[in-house]
């Protein structure tokens, strides 16, 4: 087998490096805001004065955060194939970069201004993340698609990217509460870093255009807008070279069809008996494909329902067993962020090498299914305030040990799902699979996040 010799070279890995920036960015708002919990919290801590006591108005501000960020993923998956049909790519993605830019500095403008009426800070902040994880999941299904056009190798570098906001936004904020600056100050200098972050993002984007390489992949842009719009259900993230993009953070993870790892060369030297595949056969109905990926679209639901029905919601409010001294300040953005990005970054990324259970396995959605025992766990935690249930765990060493095994756990069976849902179908049914299952995904995360509401109370 030869590899094709018209194809330009990646010159010093240029497109590699542009497109992992632009999967950095895309989960930057979500990160930047999740992680900011506790800064917002204390915007909001004031007291409301009664008759004859003062009573704290409780706004719930890590439920709503959480479900109004996952809540426009589920909107705009269902959306996004009306506006591939009507919205270029460049105005989908360059449109939403600067509408994300403008609102990260609106967030870093109001650090510096006083708001004296708490709701009226909270309506804003409310509304800024609405708005911003809008532009965000637009500005994801938009990238998921122009990164299958590349080379699978690409959809991956651009996956290492998502998975390592979350750890920029947490070491981010670690240097902004190490800092000596007053904590306006490091709120304010924490807020412009995804700033800055997003114009280099849009740089990279405008940037990309002019290097051969992606020249030539690129230029069938137009043709796979046209080509997938009306096939897609949702996502309008295509397959290509038989993978399917998606992400285990908050999008679809991007992960290779064969689970053998084949060499994508190898799927690239067949398109005519593809197209003879394709045309000898009619695709089966969403319906048919449903029947056959139901359990994988039940796991993936499940997972991040129990993962977004506890984080941040329910963890970002364990306290440290050593509150005094810098620890104290610094506990939650090492215990509960750091530590669930990293370990949810290992999780999708042990998938290379390790998968099992298999695809066919009862045991898989067993263990799926076993993950529910995370809620408790975590709910027992040293969580504050608390009015119903005992503290059971209050050493910061038993809760980091349970937010590492729970993201683990997020990481690994959120790829496996994404990954064996389209190796239950046949190939031509592959595209319907991967859109069925970027729905239940988002499906999902939206479920969690309102279930937190719930298990946050019951704290």
């Amino acid at each position: 087998m030869t590899g094709r010799t018209d194809t330009p070279q990646d010159r010093f890995c240029l497109v590699g490096i542009f497109f992992f920036i632009l999967g950095l960015g895309t989960l930057l708002p979500w990160n930047f805001f999740m992680t900011a919990s506790l800064y917002f919290q204390s915007r909001l801590n004031n007291t409301e004065t009664g008759n004859e006591t003062v009573v704290r108005k409780e706004y719930h501000f890590n439920n709503w955060m959480t479900f109004l960020s996952q809540l426009p993923l589920l909107v705009f998956t269902l959306l996004n194939s009306f506006m591939y049909q009507r919205i270029s790519e460049a105005i989908r993605i360059a449109g939403s970069l600067v509408f994300i830019l403008l609102l990260f500095i609106l967030t870093a403008v109001l650090v510096k201004v006083e708001m004296h009426e708490e709701d009226l800070f909270f309506s804003v902040t409310m509304a800024t993340i609405w708005f911003i994880n809008s532009f965000g999941a637009v500005l994801q299904g938009s990238l998921f698609g122009l990164v299958g056009l590349l080379p699978q190798k690409y959809s991956t570098v651009f996956m290492s990217g998502q998975g390592l906001a979350g750890t920029f936004a947490a070491i981010a904020m670690l240097l902004a509460k190490a800092s000596d600056a007053d904590p306006e100050s490091a709120a304010l200098g924490y807020f412009i870093t995804p700033c800055v972050g997003t114009l280099v993002t849009l740089l990279s984007y405008l940037l990309l255009p002019r290097l051969e390489f992606a020249q030539f992949y690129l230029n069938r842009s137009s043709k796979y807008e046209e080509g997938t719009t009306d096939k897609l259900l949702t996502d309008g993230t295509p397959l290509e070279n038989g993978k399917l993009n998606g992400h285990a953070n908050g999008a679809v993870a991007s992960i290779a069809l064969d689970s053998s790892g084949q060499d994508e060369a190898k799927l690239e030297t067949s398109p005519d008996r593809s197209r003879q595949a394709d045309s000898s056969a009619e695709k089966a109905s969403v319906l048919e494909v449903f029947k056959k990926i139901w359990v994988m679209a039940f796991c993936v639901t499940f997972v991040f329902t129990v993962t977004l029905s506890v984080f941040p919601a329910v963890t970002v409010d364990v306290k440290t067993a050593f509150p005094h001294g810098k620890w104290g300040h610094i506990f939650i953005e090492v215990c509960c962020f750091l530590v669930f990005n990293i370990n949810d970054w290992i999780g999708r990324t042990v998938t290379t090498w390790i998968r099992w259970p298999g695809k066919e396995s009862r045991v898989f959605p067993a263990l799926v299914v076993s993950r529910v025992i995370f809620i408790p766990l975590l709910m027992l935690c040293n969580v504050q305030k608390r009015y119903y249930l005992p503290v059971a765990f209050s050493h910061d060493a038993i809760f980091t040990l349970i937010m590492a095994l729970f993201s683990l756990s997020s990481g690994y069976f959120v790829c496996l799902s994404m990954s064996y849902a389209p190796q239950l179908v046949e190939p031509k049914d592959a595209e319907t699979a991967g859109a069925l299952m970027t729905f239940f995904l988002a499906l999902g995360l939206s479920v969690g996040a309102a279930l937190s509401f719930l298990l946050r109370s019951l704290v």
